[in-house]
């Protein structure tokens, strides 16, 4: 794997949590009126670390083993929003959300850079991207994570204006 993909995955944890710490503390439980144009999914800011810690170990490890166990899997989607009404994201503890997914990456990240040639080149069906690579599962974990990281930025596009008392 290349240690850029690398080194993007294993910095994520800690810009994941300064970008929520720029949350103010009264708005991490807040939705826009309007979610037009947010680049990830459409979760207040709890709920997406909630959510991140959820895909990283239901979603991208559970999908990485199956990859290198079996022969050419399919992968399911994972239903986000029904996973964060039954996980109760939004009075979930962010604080215990990072602990978790931090652990969970580190082991991601150990995973993923053990990993041989042979092995980064086995291949799946990931319902909604097609046929895949190991090799592209990483790269599209590393795209969700920025995707996650635009997705704050953007509520606190929304936070500040709502501040400002501009229309939401």
């Amino acid at each position: 794997m290349n240690q850029t993909t690398l080194n993007a995955l294993a910095a994520f944890p800690e810009q994941l949590e300064a970008h929520y710490a720029a949350i103010p503390e009264k708005f991490t439980n807040w939705a826009p009126a309007s979610w037009d144009g947010i680049p990830s999914e459409r979760f207040m800011p709890v709920e997406q670390v909630c959510h991140v810690r959820d895909i990283e170990i239901d979603g991208y490890h559970v999908r990485l083993h199956r990859v290198l166990r079996e022969s050419n899997p399919t992968l399911p989607a994972i239903n986000s929003e029904s996973l964060a009404a039954e996980r109760s994201y939004a009075s979930s503890s962010a604080e215990e959300a990072f602990a978790v997914f931090r652990a969970a990456r580190a082991k991601t990240v150990r995973l993923i850079s053990g990993l041989t040639a042979e092995q980064l080149s086995r291949t799946a069906v990931f319902e909604g991207y097609g046929t895949l690579s190991l090799r592209s599962l990483v790269h599209y974990l590393c795209s969700h994570d920025q995707q996650h990281l635009a997705g704050l930025q953007w509520l606190l596009g929304k936070i500040e204006a709502a501040r400002a008392g501009l229309p939401r």
